[in-house]
């Protein structure tokens, strides 16, 4: 794994990994309070017709550069409200 980074540095367009190792989406948009530092959470796109999963910010793990990582596995967030 690479140097953890802080959630206010990710992108759209990095990798969503689920804690099973699972590529499962890309970063859509990230939610929270830059000023206040604080992390909602982020969307995930699931590709060109699987819409978007709101994953909350509590369902995040590390972040490094260019990939998120969650706490939930595939089916977790396969579950996931879109």
């Amino acid at each position: 794994m690479a140097d953890p980074v802080a959630w206010k540095v990710v992108e759209d367009g990095w990798n969503v990994v689920a804690a099973d190792g699972a590529e499962v989406g890309k970063v859509a948009e990230v939610r929270g309070d830059p000023e206040a530092d604080i992390f909602d959470g982020l969307s995930v796109s699931k590709g060109l017709l699987g819409g978007s999963v709101y994953v909350p910010s509590e369902r995040v793990g590390e972040i490094e550069e260019g990939t998120v990582h969650l706490t939930l596995d595939a089916d977790a967030f396969e579950r996931l409200a879109e």
